[in-house]
């Protein structure tokens, strides 16, 4: 495994593999790598002759008061989880070589609406900062396929629309979310969590089972099924920010007659925000009201 920290180099290792005519795969990260990250690395070696992972703490869609200067930087651990799992080229850029004039006046690529809701609302500007570093790498990796998690849905669907949007020749893919034993989705922010917590953790993630089970019976209202696992985190000591149901394909508030929906959550617990969705298919379609 190759790592190299500029763009000069990075672009140097591009040109050869586009003149070999080699199709290329690309994994943004932010580094701190646990087994979903190595399953989306996995997944793109099978898809292209090459892949990139970029490891960039970006800091312009962390809001103020979040844990950006804290955020776990584990540079030579990740390098050899990396290296393990045979990557060809890992990205690690530093904030000067993506950000030359400074993140203050940095141009921004924003996605109107779907930015917005959800967790655009607890994180203003969060969304704008993702979209501005993923197309910054795209530019400069030109992928064929870039694969990210589903445990961020609103990001995946954020930077769908905006390769679609721009025109991006790029094929963008979601790929499951990788959970612990207990149900936990992994996340880079769960070593926040002290043992009681982690403890607690999973229930956010048994309500939204428990929110799956009741849209598929039909016999609970929408209003009726986020209210109740609000309630249920909050005497459980989280903070929830959401718990919402959504149409699947742009997480907009369901209607009559959709089938494809998506459960999502943001919750605190002690110093961890955790976020987790589940898929769920109706047999039928959703009845009004």
């Amino acid at each position: 495994m190759e790592t190299v920290f500029s763009l000069d180099d990075l672009r140097r290792r591009i040109q050869g593999w586009r003149r070999e005519g080699a199709r290329i795969a690309l994994v943004p990260t932010m580094g701190n790598l646990h087994a979903g990250h190595i399953s989306l690395l996995e997944r793109a070696r099978a898809l292209a002759d090459h892949t990139v992972v970029s490891i960039f703490v970006n800091p312009i869609q962390f809001g103020k008061g979040e844990d950006y200067a804290r955020y776990p930087s584990t540079l030579e651990a990740d390098q050899g989880k990396l290296s393990a799992a045979g990557l060809d080229l890992l990205f690690a850029p530093n904030l000067d070589q993506l950000y030359p004039g400074g993140i203050e006046e940095d141009t921004r690529v924003t996605v109107p609406v779907l930015s917005s809701i959800l967790c655009g609302q607890y994180r203003p500007g969060h969304f704008s900062g993702v979209a501005t570093v993923v197309s910054k790498l795209f530019i400069n990796v030109q992928p064929d396929v870039a694969l990210f998690g589903e445990k961020d849905y609103q990001q995946l669907l954020v930077i769908k629309r905006m390769t679609r949007d721009l025109l991006m020749p790029v094929e963008i893919l979601g790929m499951p979310i990788v959970r612990e034993s207990d149900g936990l989705a992994m996340s880079s922010r769960n070593s926040y969590l002290n043992a009681d917590e982690r403890a607690r953790a999973p229930l956010i993630h048994e309500e939204l089972r428990a929110a799956a089970d009741k849209l598929v019976t039909g016999k609970h209202s929408l209003i009726a099924i986020e209210t109740a696992a609000m309630a249920t985190l909050t005497a459980a000591g989280f903070r929830p920010e959401y718990f919402s149901v959504r149409r699947a394909e742009d997480l907009e508030i369901p209607k009559a007659g959709d089938r494809s929906l998506q459960v999502l959550a943001a919750a605190w617990l002690g110093e961890a925000r955790l976020i987790d969705n589940l898929r769920v298919e109706l047999a039928g379609p959703l009845p009004q009201g």
